[in-house]
C-alpha cells in the first residue's frame, strides 16, 4: 500500500521549545521534532512556519496558518499543526471557520514538555496526531493524550497534566486504546463542495466573564472605544444581574446601537438557555444571543467571523442559530 503523503507545519510552542536564559522558548525545527519522534510509515514533509510561543499567536498569525494549510490541502493527504498549547483551542476554532469544507484532515497538536526532555508527552502526541491526519475524515481536528477532538469544541482544562484538553458538550472523535487508534464517532458531513479560504474578521470583540457587582456600564466603556460585539459568560444557564446593576438593560441598549451581545455560560459543560430562568429572559428580551453549548473560544472566534462578513445583528443572530462546522447543538 503507498503511504500516505503528510505535511508537519511547525509554529512553535513547547513541543519545540529549549531552555534559554529568559525561561522556555521555541528554538526546534519541524525536522528536528520529526528525528526526535522516531519513524513513522508515512511520507512526511515539514514547513517551519512560525516560532511562537503559543501566547503571542494572534489573528495575523491565524490568517497565515489557514493561508499555508488551504496553500498545501492539495498536495497532501493531511496536514499536522505543531503549536503551543495555551491558544490551540483559539486557533483550530478559528481554523474551523476560515477553511470550512476543509477535503482533508487537519490535526492540531502540541505538548506539556518539551520533545527534547525524556518522558515528554511531546511524542505521543506527535504521532497520534500524523495517524488522525491519514486516517480520519477532512476536518479540523486537536490530538493530545490519546484522544482526538474537533478543533471547534475543545478546550484547554489543565495548565500542566498531560490530559490538558477535553472536548466539551461532544465526545471525542477517536482515542488510542489497547485496542490501537479506534474512531469512535463520525460527524455527518455536508455536502462535499471545494473549501472557501475566508481570513475576513473582525477583531474588535470582547469577552467578558460577569461577577457579582459588575457595573454594566463598562460594557458601553467598550463599546465607545471601539469595540464591535461582545460575549458575555453569564451564570448558570444564562442569568444575568437586573437589580441595581442591570446588565440586561445595557445589552438592551447596545443591540439597538447595532453592537451583538453573545451570551454564553461560565460552565464549562452543557449549554446557556435563556428561556428558563427570569435572570435569562430580561437579557432574551432585550436581545442577547445565545451560544447554546459552544466553547468561549468558538463563541469569540465565530462572532469575529461574523463581524468580519458585515453582518448586522439580526445576521449575526441568525449565524448564531446555524451550526455552521459542528460548533454547536441547534435544538
Amino acid at each position: 500500500m503507498e503511504q500516505k503523503k503528510l505535511l508537519l507545519l511547525s509554529t512553535g510552542g513547547t513541543i519545540a521549545s529549549v531552555v534559554s536564559e529568559s525561561g522556555l522558548v521555541p528554538g526546534e525545527s519541524g525536522e528536528q521534532l520529526i528525528q526526535m519522534m522516531g519513524s513513522l510509515p508515512y511520507q512526511i514533509e515539514v514547513q517551519d512556519i512560525l516560532n511562537l510561543d503559543s501566547s503571542n499567536i494572534q489573528p495575523e498569525e491565524w490568517k497565515l496558518i489557514a493561508e499555508k494549510i488551504y496553500a498545501n490541502r492539495q498536495n497532501y493527504d493531511g496536514i499536522v499543526v505543531s503549536h503551543g498549547t495555551d491558544t490551540m483551542a483559539y486557533t483550530a476554532s478559528m481554523m474551523t471557520f476560515m477553511l470550512q469544507g476543509i477535503e482533508i484532515p487537519v490535526v492540531f497538536t502540541g505538548s506539556q514538555v518539551p520533545m527534547n526532555v525524556a518522558l515528554s508527552d511531546a511524542p505521543d502526541n506527535l504521532k497520534l496526531a500524523f495517524v488522525a491526519a491519514a486516517r480520519l475524515e477532512p476536518d479540523i481536528y486537536l490530538a493530545f493524550d490519546g484522544k482526538v477532538m474537533r478543533g471547534c469544541r475543545s478546550v484547554k482544562v489543565r495548565t500542566t497534566a498531560f490530559n490538558a484538553f477535553e472536548s466539551v458538550n461532544v465526545p471525542v472523535v477517536a482515542e488510542v486504546t489497547s485496542d490501537g487508534f479506534e474512531i469512535k464517532n463520525k460527524r455527518p458531513r455536508p455536502q462535499a463542495t471545494a473549501c472557501v479560504l475566508n481570513t475576513n474578521i473582525d477583531t474588535n470583540v470582547s469577552l467578558v466573564k460577569l461577577f457579582p457587582g459588575f457595573d454594566p456600564k463598562l460594557l458601553q466603556a467598550m463599546v465607545d472605544n471601539g469595540c464591535h460585539g461582545i460575549v458575555i459568560e453569564a451564570y448558570g444557564l444564562g442569568g444575568m444581574t437586573f437589580i441595581r446593576r442591570n446588565v440586561a438593560a445595557a445589552i438592551g441598549d447596545l443591540i439597538r446601537q447595532g453592537i451583538p451581545v453573545i451570551a454564553a455560560s461560565q460552565c464549562l459543560y452543557e449549554r446557556s438557555d435563556l428561556t428558563r430562568y427570569e435572570v435569562g429572559r430580561q437579557a432574551l428580551l432585550e436581545g442577547a444571543i445565545s451560544a447554546r453549548d459552544m466553547t468561549s473560544e468558538s463563541t469569540i472566534t465565530k462572532l469575529m467571523v461574523g463581524l468580519g462578513q458585515g453582518m448586522d445583528v439580526d445576521e449575526i443572530t441568525a449565524f448564531f442559530n446555524t451550526d455552521i462546522a459542528g460548533e454547536v447543538t441547534i435544538n
